[in-house]
């Protein structure tokens, strides 16, 4: 059991690596990003059964910071929407010199 939720574990975090490296949406972005934070609690959760309760504790952290790159990405996407009018990434330098 321990085997194929960290073999699931690799694969979520691999498609949400491979959404950041090849989409340029900014929403999908967020999306894999947030899918890769839920394989990393899902490999924590995995092994917590292994090693104990840390694993658990772990993953209240990650969702922390996960609801609060939510909440503080989505308003930067929408600010950005509001200013350029589309969400594509190549189409504004906002922290580019």
């Amino acid at each position: 059991m321990l085997t194929e939720s960290l073999v699931l574990s690799g694969v979520l975090f691999s498609i949400g690596v491979a959404g950041v490296m090849i989409r340029r949406n900014a929403i999908i972005l967020f999306m894999c990003i947030e899918l890769m934070l839920n394989a990393v609690n899902l490999a924590f959760i995995a092994l917590a059964q292994q090693i104990g309760i840390e694993g658990h504790v772990f993953v209240f952290f990650v969702m922390t910071v996960a609801a609060a790159e939510a909440a503080v990405g989505l308003a930067i996407i929408i600010s950005i929407f509001r200013l350029f009018e589309t969400v594509d990434i190549r189409n504004f330098n906002l922290l580019r010199w």
